[in-house]
C-alpha cells in the first residue's frame, strides 16, 4: 500500500480506544454514537493521509486503491465487531446464528476509489434469524452514519446459488467476493459451492453475457473510444473493459491476478505490461477525479481534465496545453485496452468458449460471397490469419498487404496477425516508404476497396499508419481541447475519410446533394483522399495548422507518387481547407464582394469542387451533431454563386443586375398586389436589401410593411426547416440602436441568433430578419412560436429591460469554464464594397451579442447585418457596419477607440457570466 497500514487505519489502537469508550456503556444509541465518532475521526485521518501520499506520488494508483479498500475494511470490520460484541451479544449461538461478511464488487477485488460504493454480502447458513437481522441492521446504521454509500444483501448459500444462476450481475459480484469477518467456515463453504455447482462448465454462457453487457455499455457511452469527455469507468477502453477481461479470466482459469494469464499463454509479457500500465493510469485518473469532485464521479469532464493533468504533473509546452498531452496519453491507453480485449477474446474463441465472428458486412441483404484468399493467408476462427510468420516477414511489404487483403475479402484481421505486425513495425523504414509497390498498396487501401475507414482505423491502432506516414504520428490520440471537436485529431481524420467514402458509395445523396453530384461528375480522387488525410496533420504546433499542413503535404505527396500538379493541388487544399467554411459561416454570402473574393481565391471550378467536398467532409467529421441544414444552406449558396461566377465571369457579379432580378422575382411572388402598392414596395428599399434576402423573406417583410403605423411593431415568426432555424421578421419605425434592441429581446427569450440582417427603408422604417435556434440548436417548435412573439413584443415595448434581465441569466456551466478563447477584433474595409466588416472572435457567453450591438449603437455605428458562427465555446460575431454618415470606418484612431469599447463590453459579459 501507499502507506504503512497503521497510518491508514491502526486497527489495534482504534479497537483499544473503542473498547475503553464502550466498556461501561449499555445504552444502544450511546454505543452507536461513540462508535461513529471514533470511526469518523479514523476515517478522516486515514483519508487525509492517503490523499497526501497520493499527491506526492500521483500515479501510484494500485497502492492507493488498496489503501482505500483497507481503510474501508477496517471500518466495516469494527462496525461488525461493535454490533456483535456490544449491541447484540450472543455468547452461545445456535448453528443457525452464524454470519459471514463478504466484500463484493470493487470492495471484493480490494480496489476502491476515494468515494467508491461499499458492497457487502451477509452470508447466512439458513434463513434469517432475529439475531442476524439485528446485527446487520446495527452495522448498516453505523456505516450510513459514517456517510458511506453501502450496497448490501443478506442471503443463504442456496439463495446465492439460485440468484446467481438467474442474474449475471449477481454472479459477477460473487465471482470476486472476499472474506472480511465473521464465520470464516461459512465463507469458505460459499466459495466451494459456487465453484463446484455454478462456475464449473458454464464459462461460455458467462462470457457471452459479459460481452453483451459490454456492447450495451459502450452503446450507452457513445460507442467511441475517442469521445472528448470520456467515462473513465464505463466508457470504451475504460476500467470496466479491463475488469471484464479479469472477470472472464477468473471465471475460466480461476486466476486471482491478470498477471497469471501470462502463464496460461493468453497474454505475452509485453501485453500484460500494457494491461498493467493502462490499469494503473486509468485508476490514477479515476482517483484524482473523485478527490477533486469530492464525490463519486467517473466522467472526465473538461474542467476535471485540466485539474487532473495538473495533479499528475503535465505541463504546457511546444504550443500545446498540459491537458492536451494528458488526454493524448489517456486515449493511447484506451486504444491499447481495445487491442488487449481483441487478443484476449480470440484466445477464448480458440478454447471454444465463445462463438466465432461472421464475415463482415452484407450486400443488398445477402451475405457476401467469400473471396478466395491470396497465398500466405488463411482463415482462423473466422478471421484473416498468416500461414507462416517467417515467410510473411521475409517481404516487409506484407505489413501493408495484410490490411489490403482484409479489405478485399471483408475479413477481420486475426489478433495473432496483429501481434505479428506490431512486433515488427521497425521493418517499415524509409526504403519501404518510398517503395513504389508499397505506395501502390497504400493508395489502393484509400481508393480501391470502398471502405478505407476500416483499414485506416486498424492501421492506426496498430501503429502502421504512423510508421508508414511518420507525419501522422504526432496527431495519434491528440485531443483538441475545445467543445467543438468530439474526436481526437486522428479519429477526426478517419471520420472525414469515412464521410467521403459514404458520399462515393451514394449513401448521402439526399443529405449532401451538391457533394454527391460533384463526385458523381468526377474529380481527382487521389488528390481528394490525400487532402482529407493530410488536412489536419499540422495541428499541435505554435503556427497556423493550415500553413504547417501545407508544408507537410509538400513532403508527403511526391513520396506517394503524385505528379507535380496533383501535389500542388493537395497542398493548396490543405492550406485553404478552412476557407470555404469561413467564408460561408463568417461572411455575408449575400454580399457580392464575398462571392467575388472567394472566386478569386479558388480560381477554377475544379478547385471549387474539390474544396467543397473537403469542407463538407471536414465539418461532418467534427462530431455527430455539428453538421446541420444551416451550414448546408450556407455552403450550397456559396458554391452555386461561385460556380456561376467562375463559369460566366466575375464581371457578371454586380449589384445592379442582382437588384433587378430580385425585384422581378418579388413582383411575380406578389402578383395579387395592385400596381401602386407593389411599386411602393419595390421603390422603398436600398440596394443591399435586394442582395441580402431571398424572395420569400422579402414577401413576408412586404406584408409587414404594408400600411404600417409609426407606433406599431409587426413580427412574423416561422420555422425555416431548410436552415434548421426559426426565422423572425420585424418591421417598425426606424430609430437608433434598433439592432441592439432586437438582439436583446431575442436573448431574453433564450434564442440563439445564428444570422441576422437589418435594413432601413427610404421612407423611415426599419426591417430586420433574425434566424434563431433554441438552446439545443434546433428551430422552435410551432407551438412555441406564439409565446416567442409575445415575449419579444413585451421587450420591445419596454415592459422588460434587457440589460437588467440579462444580469440574472444563467452562468457558464462549470465544465465549460476551462476553455480559454483569446479575444481578437479585426476591421476589414476590403471585404465589402460599402461596409466595414468588424469581426469579433471571443468566448461565447449568454447575452454577448446584445452587449456588443449595444456598444456599437452607443458609438453611433449602424449595423446592416450580423453573421454568427459558433464553434463550441468560441464564437465569431461578424458585423457589416457604417458610421452615422453612411461611410466606412477608415480612420485608425476610430477603429482603436471602438475596439477598446468592444473589449470592455466583452469583459462585462464575462464578469456577469462568472467566467
Amino acid at each position: 500500500m501507499i502507506l504503512p497500514e497503521a497510518e491508514i487505519f491502526d486497527t489495534a489502537a482504534i479497537r483499544a480506544r473503542l473498547d475503553a469508550a464502550l466498556a461501561d456503556q449499555s445504552d444502544a444509541s450511546k454505543i452507536r454514537a461513540l462508535t461513529v465518532a471514533e470511526l469518523l475521526a479514523a476515517q478522516k485521518a486515514g483519508r487525509a493521509a492517503i490523499e497526501a501520499a497520493f499527491e506526492a506520488n500521483p500515479l501510484v494508483a494500485r497502492r492507493v486503491t488498496r489503501a482505500y479498500a483497507f481503510l474501508t475494511d477496517g471500518m466495516v470490520t469494527e462496525a461488525i465487531r461493535v454490533a456483535t460484541t456490544y449491541l447484540h451479544r450472543n455468547p452461545n449461538p445456535t448453528e443457525a446464528e452464524r454470519l459471514a461478511v463478504m466484500a463484493v464488487g470493487g470492495s471484493g477485488r480490494g480496489e476502491m476509489a476515494p468515494f467508491s460504493d461499499v458492497d457487502l454480502l451477509f452470508v447466512l447458513p439458513y434463513k434469517m434469524t432475529g439475531w442476524a437481522e439485528s446485527v446487520i441492521e446495527s452495522t448498516l446504521y453505523i456505516l450510513w452514519d459514517l456517510r458511506l454509500k453501502v450496497g448490501h444483501a443478506s442471503r443463504s448459500i442456496p439463495d446465492c446459488l439460485r440468484l446467481a444462476k438467474e442474474d449475471f450481475t449477481i454472479r459477477t459480484s460473487l465471482l470476486e467476493m472476499r472474506y472480511l469477518t465473521g464465520d470464516a467456515a461459512l465463507g469458505d463453504q460459499l466459495h466451494d459451492t459456487l465453484r463446484e455447482q455454478l462456475f464449473a462448465g458454464t464459462a461460455s454462457e458467462f462470457i457471452d453475457a459479459k460481452l453483451e453487457e459490454r456492447a450495451e455499455r459502450h452503446k450507452r457511452q457513445g460507442g467511441q473510444r475517442y469521445m472528448v469527455e470520456p467515462n473513465v469507468k464505463e466508457g470504451k477502453g475504460g476500467l470496466r473493459d479491463l475488469q471484464t477481461l479479469y472477470w472472464i479470466a477468473k471465471y475460466e482459469h480461476g486466476v486471482d491476478t491478470v498477471a497469471e494469464l501470462v502463464e496460461h499463454g493468453v497474454f505475452r509479457q509485453e501485453e500484460f505490461d500494457a494491461f498493467d500500465a493502462a490499469e494503473r493510469f486509468l485508476w490514477a485518473v479515476r482517483c484524482h477525479i473523485h478527490l477533486i469532485a469530492g464525490r463519486a464521479q467517473d466522467q472526465l469532464t473538461f474542467d476535471l481534465q485540466v485539474e487532473v493533468a495538473s495533479r499528475i504533473g503535465y505541463t504546457d509546452h511546444s504550443g500545446r496545453r498540459a491537458v492536451e498531452y494528458f488526454m493524448q496519453d489517456y486515449f493511447r491507453h484506451a486504444t491499447r485496452v481495445g487491442e488487449l480485449t481483441r487478443i484476449f477474446l480470440t484466445a477464448m474463441e480458440a478454447a471454444h468458449l465463445k462463438p466465432e465472428p461472421l464475415i463482415i458486412g452484407f450486400l443488398k441483404g445477402r451475405r457476401r460471397r467469400r473471396k478466395k484468399l491470396k497465398p500466405g493467408y488463411d482463415v482462423k476462427q473466422g478471421r484473416l490469419a498468416v500461414v507462416d510468420n517467417a515467410d510473411f516477414l521475409s517481404d516487409k511489404l506484407n505489413l501493408l498487404r495484410l490490411f489490403e487483403e482484409g479489405l478485399r475479402t471483408g475479413y477481420l484481421i486475426h489478433p495473432d496477425a496483429m501481434r505479428l505486425v506490431t512486433a515488427n513495425l521497425h521493418l517499415i523504414d524509409d526504403e519501404m516508404r518510398s517503395d513504389k509497390e508499397a505506395v501502390r498498396i497504400f493508395l489502393d487501401l484509400l481508393l480501391k476497396h470502398g471502405n478505407p475507414e476500416r483499414g485506416l482505423r486498424r492501421m492506426n491502432e496498430l501503429g502502421v499508419l504512423a510508421a508508414f506516414i511518420p507525419e501522422f504520428a504526432p496527431v495519434v490520440a491528440m485531443m483538441q481541447f475545445n467543445m467543438y471537436h468530439s474526436y481526437t485529431v486522428d479519429e477526426h481524420t478517419i471520420q472525414v475519410i469515412s464521410t467521403l467514402a459514404q458520399i462515393e458509395r451514394e449513401e448521402l445523396i439526399e443529405e449532401l446533394p451538391v457533394a454527391s453530384g460533384i463526385l458523381k461528375a468526377g474529380v481527382n480522387r487521389k488528390v481528394l483522399y490525400l487532402a482529407c488525410l493530410i488536412h489536419d496533420l499540422g495541428k499541435g504546433r505554435d503556427e497556423d495548422h493550415s500553413v504547417v499542413g501545407a508544408q507537410i503535404a509538400r513532403r508527403i505527396c511526391p513520396r506517394l507518387g503524385l505528379k507535380a500538379e496533383e501535389s500542388e493541388t493537395v497542398e493548396w487544399l490543405v492550406r485553404h481547407h478552412l476557407l470555404m467554411s469561413d467564408m460561408a459561416q463568417k461572411r455575408d454570402i449575400g454580399d457580392i464582394r464575398t462571392v467575388r473574393d472567394f472566386a478569386k481565391a479558388v480560381k477554377t471550378k475544379s478547385r471549387l469542387d474539390l474544396l467543397t467536398v473537403l469542407t463538407v467532409c471536414d465539418i461532418r467529421g467534427v462530431g455527430p451533431n455539428v453538421w446541420n441544414n444551416w451550414k448546408a444552406t450556407l455552403l450550397r449558396g456559396l458554391y452555386r454563386a461561385t460556380a456561376v461566377a467562375l463559369e460566366t465571369g466575375l464581371e457578371d457579379l454586380n449589384r445592379e443586375k442582382r437588384e433587378g432580378e430580385a425585384k422581378k422575382a418579388l413582383r411575380e411572388r406578389l402578383e395579387d398586389w395592385d400596381r401602386k402598392a407593389l411599386k411602393t414596395e419595390t421603390d422603398r428599399h436600398y440596394g443591399p436589401y435586394w442582395q441580402g434576402l431571398d424572395t420569400e423573406t422579402q414577401a413576408v417583410i412586404a406584408g409587414l410593411l404594408r400600411d404600417l403605423p409609426n407606433n406599431e411593431i409587426r413580427i412574423d415568426t416561422a420555422q425555416d426547416i431548410d436552415r434548421d432555424a426559426t426565422r423572425v421578421c420585424f418591421a417598425l419605425a426606424d430609430h437608433p440602436g434598433i439592432f441592439s434592441r432586437l438582439a436583446g429581446a431575442l436573448s431574453l427569450v433564450g434564442a440563439n441568433v445564428v444570422d441576422a440582417r437589418t435594413y432601413t427603408t427610404k421612407d423611415g422604417y426599419a426591417t430586420a430578419v433574425f434566424w434563431v435556434q433554441d438552446a439545443e440548436g434546433h428551430p422552435y417548435e410551432a407551438s412555441r412560436l406564439p409565446r416567442l412573439t409575445t415575449m419579444i413584443q413585451k421587450t420591445l415595448r419596454g415592459e422588460v429591460v434587457a440589460s437588467q434581465a440579462l444580469d440574472k441569466r444563467d452562468k457558464i456551466k462549470k465544465r465549460e469554464r476551462p476553455f480559454n478563447v483569446p479575444t481578437n477584433i479585426t476591421f476589414d474595409n476590403e471585404g465589402s464594397e460599402i461596409y466595414t466588416i468588424i469581426e469579433v472572435d471571443t468566448r461565447d457567453r449568454p447575452g454577448l451579442l446584445y452587449d456588443l450591438t449595444k456598444t456599437l449603437a452607443a458609438s453611433n455605428i449602424y449595423i446592416s447585418s450580423a453573421v454568427i458562427a459558433t464553434y463550441g465555446a468560441q464564437v465569431i460575431d461578424t458585423f457589416y457596419v457604417k458610421d452615422m454618415f453612411g461611410l466606412k470606418l477608415h480612420a485608425k484612431h476610430r477603429q482603436d477607440a471602438l475596439e477598446k469599447k468592444l473589449r470592455e463590453a466583452i469583459a462585462r459579459v464575462a464578469e456577469r457570466a462568472g467566467a
